[in-house]
């Protein structure tokens, strides 16, 4: 269950150094700030969770029913819209606004997002196969190679052939926070997280650390 969560986009990466003159590889994130538009309960809905909105965009943007939502609340038109299931729904009201300041050098957490679309590709770059030989005659060189089965005349769901590579949904485990900057609304991670300059990122606790 979550117990913190933001919305982010990906600033890029670049590397810090510590006390001891060790460089470390990070990415730059800015999260938030998020503002609640909704509560769920399980009085009403069945769950408990926040819907929460994500940066700034004009009315004339959105469709009518998106509009209706912020004005009935009063609240500034926002871009992105995601559920939190968050454990303790209590502590968050309406109009509430969910910082970078949540998380603590040192925390651990979860970054889902979008990977970078490769575009269309082939068994070698996709799924690292080996190719054939390159001379003394072989025709056998990229190509798939054989994808039936003796006696099966059909080609088995999940084999791997050439296609879309990338641009899929991803989540990268266990980042360490590194530094928080709560004026620039800024959150350094180490390591790299998924997708190009400007990702959404969905940024959470870590599920496997504990904390």
């Amino acid at each position: 269950m979550i117990s913190k969560a933001i919305l982010g986009k990906k600033i890029g990466m670049t590397q810090i150094f510590t006390d001891t003159g060790e460089a470390l590889p990070v990415t730059v994130v800015e999260a938030g700030p998020c503002i609640v538009v909704q509560k769920r309960t399980i009085e009403k809905d069945g769950y408990n969770a926040i819907q929460v909105g994500y940066e700034d965009i004009k009315e004339r943007k959105l469709n009518k029913p998106l509009q209706g939502q912020f004005k009935s609340r009063q609240l500034p038109f926002k871009r992105y819209l995601k559920e939190f299931k968050i454990e303790d729904i209590d502590k968050y009201n309406v109009g509430d606004e969910i910082k970078v300041d949540i998380f603590q050098p040192g925390d651990k957490v979860d970054v889902t997002g979008t990977s970078k679309g490769k575009g269309f590709a082939g068994t070698i770059k996709r799924w690292n196969f080996r190719r054939g030989p390159m001379s003394h005659g072989s025709k056998f060189h990229r190509i798939v190679g054989s994808i039936g089965a003796a006696g099966v005349t059909k080609v088995f769901k999940g084999s791997k052939g050439p296609g879309r590579k990338g641009a899929k949904k991803v989540t990268v485990q266990n980042l360490e926070v590194v530094k928080v900057d709560p004026d620039k609304n800024l959150l350094i991670l180490k390591g790299s997280v998924p997708g190009p300059k400007k990702t959404l990122l969905f940024i959470k606790n870590s599920v496997k650390s504990g904390n």
